[in-house]
C-alpha cells in the first residue's frame, strides 16, 4: 500500500528523485515539459485536437459506511470532516455537536486501512462527567470547523508537526492557528486570529504547498451573495497575505459551501477540489425544517488559483436515500487518500440532521476521477506539443473485450515518426493501471527524450485515465 497522506503530498517524489517536479510550459520550447510527471485528462489545456471522444467525469463507487455518528457527544450535525494518511495509520477529525444551543467539540478517529475506523478513548475532555470519549478539542472555540493537516515543510519544528485552522472565539472574527506535536494534543499558536478577511462558517483548510513553497489556505467568502472560495498564503502560518478569490473563468456562480482543495498526492502539480454545491432555494422534503439541498462537484487547477469549471455536473448526487434530500448532506471530507495500490478513497456525509447521520466511503481507480472516453466507434486525440524524459510510455487505461488503445508519436510538424507510427503500433486491450506501451520495434522511446513531440491516441470502447514517461 502507498505510504502517503494528503498533507505529505510530495514526499514519495522527493525521496525518490531529490527534487520537486517541474511540469510546465515554456515559451522558448513551445512545448509542455512533462519530464517523467503524470499527465491527467482534466481539461483541454494540453489537447491539440480530439475527434469522436468525450472528456468524462467519473463518479466514485459507493462503498461501506465509514463512520456512524451515533455517540452522545456527536449528534445529528457532525460535519467538516478531515481525513489523511499519516505513515502507518489514517487519521480523521470531525465536528461533534449534540446540542445546537451549546458549543461544539472536535472528535477523532483512526484506521489502519482507511476502511475500518475506530473511535479511541482519549481521556482528554469531559462530556457529561466522563472522559471516556474521542473528543480531541473542546475549548469553546475552534471546534466548529477544526481542520488539521500534517506539515510537510522541511525543517518544521517537532512541536508543530501538525497544524490546524479553526473558527475564532465568539465576539472575534477570523481563523485561529493551532499546532500539535502528535495530532492529539493541541495548542493555540497565536493570541489573535491569523486570517480575518472572509466568511468562515465553513471548512477552512490549509496545507504546505510544495509548488508555491508557502502555506496556502482556502476558505469561504461571499461574492455578490453567493458562497465562494478564497485563498491566502503564508511563510510562517501566522502572517497571511491578502485574501483573494479563486477564479472559475466565465462559469455561472454556484454556492460552494466547502471546497476540499488539495494537491493530488500522485501528481502535486495538479490541485483537486470537491466542493459541496448548495442550492438554497430548493426543498425536497416538505416536513424538513430547513431549506437547501446539496450535492458534490469536482474542480481542478494547474496553479491553485484558477479553477475552470470543466465539469458542471455533479460528481456525487444525493441518491436514493431520502435523508440525503434534507439539507447540507453530501459534504465531501477534505482528503483523497490511497486505500489500495489501484484504489483511492473519498468520504462524504449522508443524512445530515437525521438520526441516521453517517460518513460513507467512495472509491475511484487511481487517476480515475476523469478520463478520455471512447464509445464503440473509434475516436482519436492528439496532445499538444510535449517534451519528456525517460525510456517507456506507461498508460492507465481500461477497455472492453472488443475495445483497444493504439498510440502514434508525431514530430514537431505533426508527421509520424518512423518506428512509432500507427501502422507499427501495438493494439492494446485490457485493464491496467500502468502498462508499458510497445510498437513493433519495441518499447524504448528514449531516442525521443527531450525532443518536441505529440502523442496521437486512437481509442475504441475504452477509457484512458493518464499517461507518463518513465525510466523503467
Amino acid at each position: 500500500m502507498i505510504q502517503i497522506s494528503h498533507s505529505l503530498l510530495v514526499t514519495v517524489f522527493v525521496l525518490s528523485t531529490g527534487f520537486f517536479p517541474k511540469c510546465s510550459s515554456t515559451e522558448e520550447l513551445k512545448a509542455k515539459n512533462l519530464g517523467n510527471c503524470l499527465e491527467l485528462f482534466l481539461d483541454r489545456s494540453n489537447i491539440g485536437s480530439m475527434k469522436n471522444l468525450q472528456l468524462r467525469l467519473n463518479s466514485p463507487v459507493r462503498k461501506e459506511i465509514a463512520i456512524k455518528f451515533d455517540k452522545p457527544w456527536e449528534g445529528i450535525a457532525c460535519a467538516y470532516v478531515t481525513v489523511f494518511k499519516d505513515d502507518d495509520r489514517y487519521r480523521m477529525y470531525y465536528r461533534g455537536w449534540p446540542d445546537l444551543k451549546k458549543p461544539e467539540f472536535t472528535c477523532y478517529a483512526e484506521s489502519q486501512d482507511g476502511i475500518h475506523w475506530k473511535k479511541p478513548s482519549l481521556g482528554l475532555f469531559d462530556f457529561n462527567g466522563s472522559k471516556e470519549n474521542n473528543i480531541v478539542w473542546k475549548k469553546g472555540y475552534g471546534s466548529h470547523n477544526f481542520t488539521p493537516f500534517k506539515d510537510a515543510r522541511a525543517g518544521v519544528l517537532k512541536g508543530e508537526r501538525y497544524k490546524a485552522l479553526g473558527l475564532a472565539p465568539k465576539g472575534t472574527r477570523g481563523l485561529v492557528a493551532f499546532s500539535s506535536p502528535d495530532g492529539i494534543h493541541w495548542n493555540r499558536m497565536h493570541d489573535e486570529p491569523v486570517i480575518t478577511k472572509g466568511a468562515f462558517d465553513s471548512q477552512n483548510l490549509a496545507f504546505w504547498d510544495p509548488n508555491r513553497k508557502k502555506y496556502v489556505a482556502y476558505f469561504r467568502i461571499f461574492t455578490r451573495g453567493v458562497r465562494a472560495i478564497a485563498w491566502a498564503t503564508s511563510d510562517d502560518f501566522i502572517h497571511w497575505s491578502e485574501t483573494k478569490p479563486v477564479s472559475h473563468g466565465n462559469s455561472k456562480p454556484e454556492h460552494f459551501y466547502t471546497n476540499a482543495i488539495t494537491p493530488y498526492y500522485r501528481a502535486p502539480h495538479y490541485y483537486f477540489g470537491f466542493p459541496k454545491r448548495f442550492v438554497p432555494s430548493r426543498k425536497r422534503l416538505p416536513k424538513h425544517s430547513v431549506r437547501g439541498i446539496s450535492d458534490a462537484v469536482f474542480i481542478h487547477s494547474h496553479d491553485g488559483i484558477n479553477f475552470p469549471r470543466t465539469f458542471r455536473e455533479a460528481l456525487i448526487r444525493p441518491g436514493r436515500a431520502r435523508d440525503n434530500w434534507g439539507d447540507r448532506s453530501t459534504m465531501v471530507a477534505w482528503g483523497l487518500v490511497p486505500t489500495a495500490d489501484d484504489e483511492m478513497s473519498i468520504y462524504f456525509s449522508q443524512g445530515y440532521r437525521f438520526k441516521t447521520h453517517r460518513l460513507q466511503r467512495g472509491t475511484f481507480r487511481v487517476d480515475g476521477i476523469t478520463s478520455i472516453h471512447a464509445t464503440a466507434d473509434e475516436g482519436e486525440l492528439t496532445t499538444g506539443m510535449i517534451r519528456f524524459s525517460g525510456k517507456h510510455l506507461k498508460l492507465n487505461y481500461a477497455t472492453s473485450a472488443a475495445g483497444s488503445v493504439r498510440v502514434e508519436i508525431l514530430d514537431e510538424s505533426g508527421k509520424p515518426i518512423p518506428g512509432f507510427t500507427l501502422k507499427e503500433s501495438k493494439t492494446l486491450y485490457g485493464d491496467e493501471i500502468s502498462e508499458v506501451y510497445s510498437w513493433k520495434s519495441g518499447n524504448d522511446v528514449s531516442i525521443l527524450a527531450g525532443k518536441p513531440i505529440k502523442l496521437r491516441f486512437v481509442l475504441k470502447d475504452c477509457d484512458l485515465y493518464s499517461y507518463r514517461f518513465s525510466g523503467n
